[in-house]
């Protein structure tokens, strides 16, 4: 027996042991639910960069097939929604382009998530998937047990300044107040109610379980300087690891089930704190007080064993985002040389490639062209960061799941 042929046995055989592992289990059903970045803006031209570098080269292998066309996980399933028309569910087996709708195709963390996660159970997997951009966990997805949204004193304060009505101003907040939890919730339980119409080939007689969720979310509270006047400081972000235990307990609650693992992803847009630069420090403090308000549950005593919180600065691409302050320079250059009228858009040009070659090396320029679609609050745009975000989601799935 040539090598080629025993190379092609042992594939062969793992992947029959791994359909023969998933024939005999029951359906692992995931959620993800969360805000912009669990929407995923990575567009999918930005794949290659993972495979230009050796540590992450392995996780394209299991995106793509050969021919470098995106592999279709014929055992993962998605229900995806990010919008509230009535045709915006998207669903069928997981591949590329189950990121953020629109007009291009982009990915985000659920590819990985649901590629990784499939290896670690060895069985079906149905990923439901519900994120919207640009909304909060004070107000949106606000959860029943945490109560009506309070205006702090400053806010009232400014309020009154502004003559507005203060008992019109709450009835508006309670009018949009958890209108995102109740849409999540509404969503699931579609799912859930009709597995056969996302999994065509559902085996009943397997049934299903409910197996994990995670939640990637906290760009619009980190922000909100309103609700959080004290964000700064220590405990300035207190109400929201607050409400974050209610939407904790409450998911579990409608859901029946008590111990439902959950994984909560803190908000690691920028990097490690330690490494910002000059232009990011000024942010640090706020920073690192919301990643620790988002990582305080996991610290509780009620959520031992069946809670992890996972730091998600730590899948940052440092490389990448040094290369795009760089492109910074060039921008301005740009700007200050299209003000002198006595240069053609020709000189212009070939002036601004001329300081871009002096500042980026060749490779520089393929990294930075291949890597980046969005900004920073995006990741970057980057598959290789939403990637690795993905995987890190599975793995600690598994790790709550044991042995």
């Amino acid at each position: 027996m040539n090598k080629f042929t025993i190379a092609l046995a042992l594939v062969l055989s793992t992947s029959l042991s791994v359909s023969a592992r998933s024939a005999n289990k029951p359906l692992m059903v995931y959620i993800l639910a969360g805000q912009s970045n669990m929407q995923g803006h990575a567009h999918v031209r930005t794949l290659g960069h993972i495979g230009m570098d050796p540590k992450t080269a392995p996780i394209l292998k299991e995106i793509q097939n050969a021919d470098g066309t995106p592999r279709v996980h014929q055992h993962v399933w998605i229900s995806s929604i990010d919008s509230n028309a009535k045709d915006a569910e998207r669903h069928g087996r997981l591949t590329t382009g189950y990121g953020a709708s629109g007009r291009e195709q982009k990915i985000g963390p659920e590819l990985t998530f649901g590629i990784f996660m499939h290896k670690h159970v060895g069985a079906p997997v149905l990923i439901i998937k519900t994120a919207w951009g640009g909304k909060s966990l004070h107000t949106d997805f606000r959860p029943p047990a945490a109560g009506p949204y309070r205006f702090n004193d400053q806010q009232l304060d400014n309020l009154k300044k502004q003559g507005k009505d203060i008992e019109q101003a709450r009835a508006d907040r309670a009018r949009i107040t958890g209108v995102y939890y109740r849409l999540m919730m509404t969503h699931i339980k579609h799912v859930l109610g009709d597995i056969k119409r996302v999994v065509p080939d559902y085996d009943a007689n397997r049934g299903h379980k409910l197996a994990g969720f995670v939640w990637f979310q906290g760009w619009n509270d980190m922000v909100d300087r309103g609700s959080y006047p004290n964000r700064s400081q220590p405990g300035g972000y207190d109400r929201y690891s607050q409400v974050m235990t209610h939407l904790i307990r409450d998911v579990r609650k409608d859901l029946s089930a008590p111990k439902l693992p959950f994984v909560i992803g803190v908000m690691g847009a920028g990097g490690p704190t330690d490494k910002y630069g000059p232009a990011q420090r000024r942010y640090k403090p706020i920073h690192d007080e919301f990643r620790k308000a988002m990582a305080a549950p996991a610290a509780l005593g009620e959520f031992r064993g069946n809670l992890l919180a996972v730091r998600t600065e730590n899948y940052w691409d440092l490389e990448l985002s040094g290369l795009v302050t760089r492109m910074g320079k060039v921008k301005a250059k740009r700007r200050q040389l299209s003000k002198d009228k006595s240069l053609d858009a020709k000189t212009r040009k070939a002036l601004v490639e001329a300081y871009t070659s002096d500042l980026f090396s060749k490779r520089e320029l393929e990294i930075l062209r291949a890597g980046q679609s969005n900004a920073e609050y995006h990741y970057l745009g980057s598959a290789k960061i939403l990637a690795r975000i993905g995987k890190a989601f599975a793995d600690a799935q598994a790790r709550l799941a044991g042995p």
